[in-house]
């Protein structure tokens, strides 16, 4: 019998029993493990350096939300982020709000992606392990979410984890 007294061990509640299917498929823990993997290895090449943990939070909700990923579609490499922000108001004001309601989920995904080694943890930086296999499955949506998170990876290479949270309203 296990110290706690308990015949079985307690059951943790992931809310997995309450969403819809589709919500499900967009919350799987081996999608944000595999848009996070895009994006660290993106920032990795360009900062030289891994994806701050607390930047998982913004590229979850950013490249999982449909509005934010076509107004991100248009953008370049070349465009800032600062720019992206200041003509996209409407898709910024509900951000807070959309990266708070997905915290269970990124911390789902991160637990994953370390956990299957597709991510390593140094310091507070994730480093790509595994390279997602050249060719995913044929779904425009799925190549749409891993591709903006490739640009996002790559924009927030540029910008200081601290100026990224305040021009989005949100705190880590």
């Amino acid at each position: 019998m296990p110290p706690t007294g308990q015949i079985h061990a307690p059951t943790i509640d992931t809310g997995w029993a309450e969403r819809a299917p589709v919500t499900d498929a967009m919350y799987n823990p081996a999608l944000i493990a595999c848009l996070l993997s895009a994006a660290a290895e993106t920032h990795l090449k360009r900062a030289l350096s891994g994806l701050p943990v607390a930047l998982s939070f913004i590229v979850t909700p950013m490249a999982l939300h449909r509005n934010t990923r076509q107004t991100l579609t248009a953008m370049t490499v070349r465009t800032h982020l600062r720019t992206w922000v200041e003509h996209n108001p409407m898709v910024c004001v509900g951000f807070p709000e959309r990266a708070q309601d997905l915290v269970p989920v990124v911390r789902q995904g991160l637990r994953f992606a370390l956990r299957h080694h597709v991510l390593d943890l140094s310091g507070d930086a994730l480093l790509p392990q595994s390279r997602l296999p050249h060719r995913i499955p044929e779904h425009p949506e799925l190549e749409d979410i891993l591709r903006i998170s490739r640009l996002l990876g790559r924009w927030l290479a540029v910008n200081d984890p601290a100026t990224v949270f305040a021009m989005l309203g949100v705190a880590p």
